[in-house]
C-alpha cells in the first residue's frame, strides 16, 4: 500500500505508552519522516516500539519555517507523520500552518486528554465548549465564562494557577461543580468532582502537580428569576443579614454569581 505524499495526523499516548493504536504504530513505521514537538519525548515512544523513522523537529518556534520544508517534502512524494508530545496533534499544538497548504491529510483517531476527562465526568448534558487555556485578562475571562455558563467548559490549567482560577470562576459563576482531571493515565492520576469552594480548600492544602484538565459543569437548573432572588433577599434582610451575607447565601443556594446577586440586592432593594 502506497502512503507517499500524505501527512498523517497521529495521536500519541497522553501518559501510558500502551495507549497507542496499532494503526498509528504501523504508520509511524512506514512513513519517511515523523514531525514532532520534542524529539526527546517522541524518541522514547519510538524506542519502546522499536521504530527507527527519522525525526523532524517541529515546534511553535519553528512552525512557519519548518512548515514550508515539510510541505516541500510532501510535494516531493514523501510521507510524513505529525505527532505532538502527547495526545492528538493540532488541538493545542503546532501544525495549523501545515493545514493551510494544499496537501493530502489523513487524521487518525486516538488519545485525547479532553475526551478522556469528559468521559469520566458526571455531566448534566452533552454540550461542551473547549478553549485550550482560559483567557488571561480578567474581563475576557469573565465574558467567556458568562457566555458559556449554561454548558460544560473544558480548559487546560497549570498547577500553580489552579486555585486562583477556581477562585475567579467562583466569583463569576457561583459555587457550582467542577471536575479536576489530573495526570490522566499516569501513575498519580486523580479525578475529583466537587463544588468549587471545596476544591479550593482541598488544593490550597494539597498543591497539585502535573497536567490538568479543568471541566466547569454547566448550570444544573435554570437560573432563578430576579423576583425570586428579591423575595429571598427581603426575607434574609428581615432576619438581619447584611447585603454581603445575603449575596453569599443566595449565590450558594441558587448557584448564581455572587457579584450579580450583590448588584441585584444593592440596586433593587437597597439592602
Amino acid at each position: 500500500m502506497s502512503i507517499k505524499g500524505t501527512l498523517y495526523i497521529c495521536p500519541t499516548p497522553i501518559g501510558n505508552l500502551e495507549d497507542i493504536t496499532l494503526r498509528v504504530l504501523r504508520v509511524l513505521k512506514e512513513v519517511d519522516f515523523i514531525a514532532c514537538e520534542d524529539t526527546r519525548v517522541t524518541q522514547k515512544l519510538l524506542n519502546r516500539y522499536e521504530i527507527n523513522t527519522k525525526l523532524i523537529s517541529y515546534h511553535k518556534f519553528s512552525e512557519k519555517e519548518k512548515s514550508n520544508y515539510i510541505v516541500q517534502l510532501l510535494n516531493e512524494g514523501k510521507s510524513i507523520a505529525l505527532v505532538s508530545d502527547a495526545g492528538t496533534p493540532l488541538i493545542s499544538d503546532p501544525g495549523i500552518e501545515l493545514l493551510k497548504h494544499d496537501i493530502n491529510v489523513i487524521p487518525l483517531p486516538g488519545p485525547s486528554s479532553v475526551i478522556t476527562a469528559l468521559s469520566a465526568t458526571p455531566r448534566n448534558g452533552t454540550d461542551f465548549v473547549f478553549i485550550g487555556f482560559l483567557p488571561k485578562t480578567k474581563k475576557a475571562k469573565e465574558d467567556f465564562l458568562r457566555k458559556y455558563s449554561d454548558i460544560d467548559i473544558v480548559a487546560f490549567e497549570s498547577p500553580n494557577r489552579l486555585v486562583k482560577s477556581l477562585q475567579e470562576i467562583l466569583e463569576v459563576l457561583g459555587n457550582r461543580k467542577v471536575t479536576i482531571a489530573r495526570e490522566l493515565t499516569k501513575i498519580y492520576e486523580e479525578i475529583k468532582t466537587d463544588l468549587i469552594d471545596n476544591l479550593i480548600a482541598y488544593y490550597s492544602q494539597n498543591p497539585p502537580k502535573g497536567e490538568i484538565v479543568l471541566i466547569i459543569h454547566g448550570m444544573e437548573e435554570k437560573k432563578p428569576e430576579q423576583k425570586e432572588i428579591i423575595e429571598k433577599a427581603l426575607l434574609l434582610k428581615k432576619e438581619g443579614y447584611s447585603s454581603k451575607d445575603i449575596s453569599k447565601i443566595i449565590s450558594l443556594l441558587y448557584q448564581y454569581p455572587k457579584k450579580e446577586v450583590y448588584n441585584i440586592v444593592l440596586n433593587l432593594i437597597g439592602v
